[in-house]
């Protein structure tokens, strides 16, 4: 086995310039140095031992068990990256896009490839979990090398991940605050004090590409606060569920009154009978966003794979709630369960970010993944849960036994007195099914 033992330069809070056009593919590694690599500038800097061994990069814990990353010399924003990774059992490892420096205030994410009992490969993690993916871990070759593939798009940060040429992991953060618009690509040592003997991380094959600035703008805000589609976004499989002028797409329950579109919104009336607007397709594992704002004492809900056998659809599928969360106790001299507010599981998990409402008139944003029984959701950038359905305690009926597809609805509450003649408002739906 040959050992590289190379002095790896530090690398300052300032970015380099870049080093190459949007669309050339670049090698990283050229199998015999660590040249262009530093363990310096990123969010997760440590004393981890970097070498080159058998024409690979390779990362084992320093002394006392310490982690660390490896960091690109070059920044990147947009791009596709592509390696080769031998990851020993039990290790922890990960690809870790668009680091900084703690002190720029700003962070990136993780790819983790955390190969240990009950680890997970291809969730992503920054600070704390976003997206869970704890199947990823059985598809892991052992003993072997695993073939990434990373797309690393937008603001918000938008990774896509194939592991040996098989779609592993797709995850869109729901909001850009806070998060690095570009910075180092970082592999990791996650250090333990406990790994077993010539445990390591190893990488080659290393390459990437920069991709167009716009490549991960999929919609394009207008004057009005409206969206437009972009090529990217509908390449990437996002289609609108409203078209901003009419109901085309979906049906109101029972006759179909209280609703209005104009001027790409669909507005709630107080008047109408109509309990809930659905859409007319089913839907199983989506991406779903959309805005919505609300009047006082407004009472809706977003209804999610939910069935068309007549059945309350808030448990024939689930509901995520939509509440006038500062007046209707006060108002109504009630006592909300905690699932009932604005965000919550309706029947079984509450939103654990009651702050991220905005105030009444305010334009509030969804975004909901629901892949198989996880359903990860989030208001206003702020994650709201990330949970196993299936895993729901004392919940009836079961969400085992709840519809697998069925369609995604809005529903209708109307207060008894609001100014005006709606009550509630939505825009910029848009679904991508996964």
């Amino acid at each position: 086995m040959l050992a590289v033992l190379v002095a790896l330069p530090l690398c300052s809070a300032p970015l380099p310039p870049l080093a190459q056009k949007p669309g050339d593919w670049v090698t990283l590694f050229d199998g015999k140095t660590l040249d262009g690599w530093v363990t310096e500038g990123g969010r997760y800097d440590g004393k981890a031992s970097w070498t080159v061994e058998d024409g690979a990069i390779c990362g084992r814990e320093g002394e006392k068990g310490a982690g660390g990353l490896i960091y690109t010399e070059q920044p990147y924003g947009n791009f596709e990256l592509e390696l080769d990774a031998f990851v020993s059992w039990p290790f922890d490892s990960g690809i870790f896009p668009r680091m900084r420096p703690r002190s720029s205030g700003e962070k990136g994410a993780q790819v983790t490839i955390d190969y240990r009992p009950g680890g997970e490969v291809g969730g992503i993690y920054s600070d704390g979990w976003y997206m869970h993916n704890p199947e990823g871990a059985a598809r892991f070759k052992k003993d072997d090398w695993n073939r990434f593939e990373v797309r690393c798009v937008g603001n918000p940060m938008h990774i896509q991940v194939k592991m040996n040429g098989e779609p592993l992991t797709d995850y869109r953060f729901t909001s850009a605050e806070g998060f690095a618009s570009e910075g180092l690509i970082g592999l990791q040592v996650h250090g333990s004090a406990g790994a077993p003997e010539n445990a390591r991380a190893m990488f080659k094959n290393v390459r990437v590409r920069r991709l167009p600035d716009d490549a991960g703008d999929y919609f394009r805000p207008q004057e009005s606060g409206v969206f437009e589609l972009t090529k990217a976004g509908a390449a990437a499989g996002w289609k609108p569920l409203f078209d901003g002028k009419s109901l085309k797409g979906w049906k109101g329950a029972g006759d179909g009154s209280g609703y209005r579109a104009r001027d790409g919104v669909l507005e709630f009336l107080v008047k109408g009978k109509s309990p809930h607007l659905v859409t007319e397709a089913d839907y199983g594992d989506f991406h779903l966003r959309l805005d919505f704002k609300i009047a006082k004492m407004a009472n809706s809900g977003l209804f999610l794979r939910a069935d068309r056998d007549g059945s309350n659809p808030a448990y024939s599928g689930c509901e995520i709630q939509i509440l006038d969360d500062f007046n209707w106790e006060k108002e109504t001299g009630s006592k909300l369960a905690p699932y009932q507010f604005t965000g919550g599981l309706y029947g079984a998990v509450p939103n654990k970010q009651r702050d991220a409402l905005r105030p009444l008139g305010e334009w509030n944003t969804y975004e909901i993944r629901y892949v198989g029984s996880r359903l990860h959701a989030s208001l206003n950038g702020r994650v709201m849960y990330d949970i196993d359905t299936h895993e729901l305690k004392d919940v009836k009926p079961p969400f085992a036994e709840r519809a697998e597809t069925g369609f995604i609805g809005l529903q209708r509450h109307a207060p008894a007195r609001v100014e005006g003649d709606a009550y509630a408002w939505f825009r910029n739906l848009y679904i991508r099914e996964l």
